[in-house]
């Protein structure tokens, strides 16, 4: 790499970096999650506005590369978080009705969606008829875990057992699609790296039951090591080793490539390595761990790296030459993935024994899609499944779908009546019990 080039990254990690920080900071003004804001940052960054002239100008040719393996190094992490924090408690006392809507709000949309696919592919023939139905499908029951928490933590909702629902209907969702897209991943591989791919479940169950005892072992370890280097710290002696927190990084950082690097070798994206690796984490032994690395690499991840990724997004979204015959494409879409997803949850919900204005709050909540429908997103266009007109609608009714949230939120959820439901855990029945 030049020093030009080198000169001209750093240039863009800053221009990212603030685009991402000042739209992201508007949308939380405006009552919205700062995905919202950052997603739009990336689209205003590409080939949209000015016919492409801003594109050009910044992100030449030379640096793609090294800001697409920014990206895909600040995905990687993104769902390594993502299984990190995936929480089996949220199942508990409520795990039937989670079930239930979370099958229902991935059944519904899938279906409804590989309806719409088949219509759309004499439209945008990919690849693959089977693989662009169950892309499609897939795309359409997505939601966004991430995003919702962030709603539900700003709403104050997290701790009344609608919002625990909610993530853990999400979490549910979340585990579904990943391996739906991994069917599609693996459908759109060629026949002779078939053998590849069924690798991923002997791989996942090495991850759980033998990788993850180990981790454990080491978090132990680790931790005895801090105690000591505490302790020397304190009688004014110099530490004789590396710090035992910067070792863990060392060891998770290595774990979390080889792992992405082996579910990319089998022929799925290395996404899934890297959130079956955060999967792995253990739990009960590696709470310094948590305490002390997750977060610095989740700031790292949301400042840098994941604007990164906005950004390489961005620059496949080209809304600037538009037609009616896509215009009416984007209705269908959105009627599809906002009914599709809202009515499943609501079913689902129903037939569980939910109240009805608690349904109508799954059904908006879970229709958040954001940043996790953009990795799907990225994914397909990866896969040659989406051409760039079909890439470009999808992306706008991610936005619409996550920034609808909110307001709705705010008319069939009212905060009075969020705050009457604030409780300590309980089941959603045992709560509509005594309402």
């Amino acid at each position: 790499m030049s020093a030009h080039t080198l000169a001209l990254l750093v240039l863009d990690l800053a221009v990212i970096a603030a685009v991402a920080q000042l739209l992201g900071r508007l949308a939380r003004r405006l009552g919205q999650p700062p995905v919202i804001g950052e997603i739009l940052g990336g689209i205003l960054l590409g080939p949209t506005l000015f016919s492409g002239a801003v594109t050009h100008a910044l992100f030449p040719t030379a640096v793609l590369p090294s800001l697409t393996a920014l990206a895909n190094i600040g995905v990687g992490v993104f769902m390594f978080l993502i299984g990190v924090e995936l929480d089996r408690n949220l199942l508990r006392g409520q795990g039937r009705v989670a079930a239930g809507v979370a099958a229902s709000a991935i059944i519904v949309p899938f279906g409804l969606g590989a309806v719409l696919a088949l219509y759309l592919y004499g439209h945008h023939p990919g690849t693959s008829r089977t693989a662009f139905v169950l892309f499609f499908g897939t795309a359409m029951a997505v939601t966004a875990f991430p995003v919702l928490a962030r709603i539900l933590a700003d709403r104050g909702l997290l701790r009344t057992p609608i919002g625990a629902l909610a993530l853990a209907c999400a979490s549910l969702d979340d585990l579904l699609a990943w391996s739906l897209l991994a069917v599609v991943a693996a459908n759109a591989s060629s026949v002779a790296g078939l053998w590849r791919i069924a690798l991923i479940v002997p791989f996942a169950a090495v991850l759980l039951l033998v990788v993850r005892p180990l981790l454990a072992r080491l978090a132990r370890r680790l931790d005895a090591l801090d105690r000591d280097d505490r302790a020397l710290d304190r009688d004014g002696r110099p530490w004789a080793r590396i710090p035992a927190w910067a070792a863990a990084v060392a060891v998770i950082g290595g774990g979390l490539w080889l792992s992405a690097q082996a579910t990319q070798w089998m022929g799925l994206h290395l996404i899934f390595g890297a959130f079956l690796f955060g999967v792995a984490m253990p739990r009960e032994h590696a709470v310094r761990l948590r305490e002390w690395a997750i977060p610095k690499v989740r700031a790292v991840c949301a400042v840098l790296l994941l604007p990164v990724f906005f950004m390489s997004a961005g620059l496949n979204v080209n809304l600037s030459n538009l037609d009616a015959a896509a215009f009416g494409e984007l209705g269908l879409i959105l009627l599809v993935a906002i009914g599709g997803k809202g009515l499943g949850a609501y079913a689902g919900a129903r037939f569980s024994g939910v109240r009805v204005r608690h349904s109508a709050v799954l059904a908006i909540l879970i229709n958040t899609r954001g940043l996790t429908e953009l990795i799907v997103l990225t994914v397909g266009r990866q896969l040659h499944v989406l051409d760039g007109r079909l890439y470009s609608l999808m992306v706008v009714m991610a936005l619409v779908t996550t920034a609808m949230t909110g307001v709705l939120l705010r008319l069939v959820y009212p905060e009075a009546r969020a705050q009457a439901d604030m409780a300590p855990r309980a089941t959603i029945e045992g709560r509509e019990a005594m309402s």
